[in-house]
């Protein structure tokens, strides 16, 4: 049931310099994940799963892979009440200039997404990776009568650093904000109380600390006063500011969750889903992650052994083994190949002059891929060794760079025969 009240908004990101050389040529949240999936598909997907269907995403750098994606993935007709509309990055009388962040994103967009009865605004972030019902913080927002909620993720002391931590009292309501604090930093007061341990049955006695995960439910009327400023970012200044002004309430999300900001993130999560444990289970019936449908035909698989892979459509396979792996669609591998713990983000399209022969895309013959992100388009010719062994972290090269110790061979790139990286 589409919920009126509630008008999602998913922020499009920056440039995402930590996820280069993945974006490019796209934004963040059209990064590939999983095989088939694009990153924005989760709080797209999440929305609707939730019963909202009033949805907004906004949009600024390298955004034509996440145009395109979207209307052709959601093409939802008037008569449903449902919706995925994009507003871009556009100069007007009143605003001369592209977004300058977040939060000025969503004040130059007010005039397009605010309409009659929607009274809650939901802001999510487009390149998270997580199952949630939103249905629970609206709730407990609507409860609590707050003007401010932020959905928070429990996290170690070790991981505090990395996140905006909150300072929770007993009845939830947030008294401050630390953002990233670095480890000398004294965050005592910061330590989650046992009430808020009791209320949101949190078992992790570990997890001492309430970090921001992106997602924020605003009163309409005190996001538009929040936002009445010249403030750019929702971390950094408007969430310190309705700490001061508003009522904020924390509620505590347990489940999986992962900032999809680095390559390391990225490279890591992929390969969480091949796990036979996985945190993000695709394999659930009433709350699917939606994507485009491409009418591909199913992955053919001369021969291979197979461990913890996820195998996307109309593959072509004839290789040795594929072991915690992810190959994306239409990935062709030729015979004698191995690929390790890698991450194959697929291709637009199949090669004309077909499968295995010279110079097509897709992996060549006797080659050994292992710790390894490839983008799509690729061109790897026979006897290719991509392994990176003596562990080097940070590098760029005419074909290939590494980042956190990952290869990654960018976008339509051709790796000639028997070159070893």
């Amino acid at each position: 049931m589409n919920n009126p009240r509630v008008t999602v908004l998913i922020l499009g990101g920056g440039q995402g310099k930590r996820l280069f050389p993945l974006t490019s040529y796209r934004s963040k949240p059209a990064v590939p994940f999983g095989a088939k999936y694009r990153l924005v598909d989760i709080p797209i997907s999440n929305s609707l799963n939730s019963g909202l269907g009033r949805i907004y995403v906004l949009t600024q750098f390298n955004s034509t892979s996440l145009h395109r994606h979207i209307h052709r993935t959601y093409p939802f007709e008037s008569f449903s009440e449902t919706g995925v509309e994009l507003l871009a990055a556009e100069q007007t009388l009143a605003h001369k200039d592209w977004f300058q962040g977040t939060a000025d994103a969503v004040r130059k967009s007010f005039a397009h997404f605010h309409e009659e009865g929607s009274d809650t605004i939901l802001v999510l972030s487009g390149d998270h990776l997580y199952r949630m019902d939103y249905q629970d913080i609206l709730k407990f927002h609507w409860e609590k009568d707050a003007d401010v909620t932020i959905s928070t993720v429990p996290v170690t002391k070790r991981d505090v650093p990395g996140f905006g931590i909150m300072q929770i009292k007993s009845d939830a309501k947030i008294k401050s904000f630390l953002e990233k604090p670095s480890s000398k930093e004294n965050v005592s007061d910061y330590v989650i109380p046992d009430n808020i341990r009791r209320i949101f049955s949190m078992q992790n006695e570990k997890e001492d600390y309430l970090a921001s995960m992106g997602v924020y439910v605003f009163r309409y009327d005190c996001l538009k006063k929040l936002l009445s400023g010249s403030e750019t970012d929702f971390g950094k200044e408007v969430i310190p500011k309705a700490i001061q002004s508003c009522r904020v309430f924390g509620y505590v999300f347990n489940g999986y969750w992962r900032d999809i900001g680095t390559i390391r993130s990225f490279y890591e999560s992929n390969l969480d889903l091949t796990r036979p444990e996985s945190p993000l289970d695709f394999m659930v019936e009433d709350k699917r992650i939606l994507t485009r449908s491409r009418f591909l035909p199913p992955s053919k698989i001369v021969t291979a052994k197979l461990k913890n892979a996820l195998i996307g459509d109309g593959s072509h396979i004839n290789c040795t083994e594929i072991s915690n792996s992810v190959v994306g669609l239409r990935s062709v591998i030729g015979h004698d190949t191995t690929i390790r713990n890698s991450i194959l983000l697929g291709n637009d399209f199949y090669d004309r002059k077909g499968f295995g022969v010279a110079g097509t895309i897709g992996i060549g013959k006797n080659c050994h891929i292992e710790n390894c992100i490839i983008d799509k388009n690729v061109r790897i010719g026979n006897r290719v060794k991509i392994k990176n062994v003596k562990n080097v972290q940070e590098k760029d090269a005419l074909l290939y760079c590494i980042r956190d110790g990952v290869v990654i061979i960018p976008k339509a790139a051709t790796i000639p025969d028997g070159t070893v990286i």
